[in-house]
């Protein structure tokens, strides 16, 4: 009986560190597999989401001020139409064909 319940912890203490080299394996394996991902997109033209971000508020900033300026310009067609003493348009003379 005494000899049965040694074989039986032998057992365990394999299956206990058996189980402890495969959770070392996984995660040495985990580790690899990350690395060569960054290591991959990396190589990749992606950006970092902080530069997407400042662009993204870059291109905002523009888009705004380009909406200020349209309307700033509408406001003086507007004005510049209504006005009386405003100057007639003309166009600009077209240079001529070379033959």
């Amino acid at each position: 009986m005494q000899s049965e319940n040694r074989i039986f912890d032998d057992f365990v203490k394999f299956v206990n560190g058996a189980a402890g080299t495969f959770a070392g394996v996984a995660r040495e394996a985990e580790g690899t597999a990350r690395e060569r991902a960054r290591e991959w997109i990396g190589g990749l033209d992606f950006v970092s989401r902080d530069e997407f971000e400042a662009v993204k508020a870059m291109a905002a900033a523009a888009r705004d001020e380009a909406d200020a300026l349209r309307a700033r310009l509408d406001k003086l067609e507007a004005a510049a139409a209504t006005s009386p003493a405003a100057p007639k348009a003309t166009k600009a003379p077209r240079a001529p064909k070379a033959g």
